[in-house]
């Protein structure tokens, strides 16, 4: 047996499927997936913080730089921030869905992420053509 932080597996847990070379059984006599699979999760997950970081990072930016009056700065400003840390969180839940759903060989749940981030972009796109529009009047 050997212990991994509060978990102890036990030599029997990863036995190899027969015919099989690499991969291994769950519990429930489910596949393992293949690691390209949670890794490639991984990427995704790390692509959707990079974009929540980007999000934060430009509101932060427009907070900082934009040449308009306090409430214009932060009516664009604080929306970009809050979506950021919303996207980083959903990011999480996503990563952690979609680890659960292959080991226990399910389909992948469909995501809203996409639809929400540009959704929420092209309002805040409209937001501030509107704002750029009465501050050039």
């Amino acid at each position: 047996m050997r212990r991994y932080g509060a978990r102890t597996i036990s030599a029997s847990a990863g036995r190899t499927i027969p015919g099989s070379s690499s991969r291994t059984m769950f519990n429930e006599g489910v596949a393992a997936p293949d690691p390209r699979f949670t890794m490639a999760n991984e990427r995704t997950f790390l692509a959707w913080n990079r974009t929540a970081l980007a999000l934060i990072g430009g509101g932060l930016a427009v907070e900082q730089f934009l040449n308009t009056g306090r409430v214009a700065r932060l009516a664009i400003a604080l929306p970009l921030i809050l979506l950021g840390a919303i996207l980083a969180g959903a990011s999480y839940g996503r990563w952690r869905n979609n680890e659960q759903a292959m080991g226990r060989g399910e389909t992948l749940p469909p995501s809203r992420m996409p639809a929400m981030i540009a959704f929420c972009l092209a309002l805040f796109s409209v937001a501030a053509l509107v704002l750029a529009v009465v501050h050039a009047l």
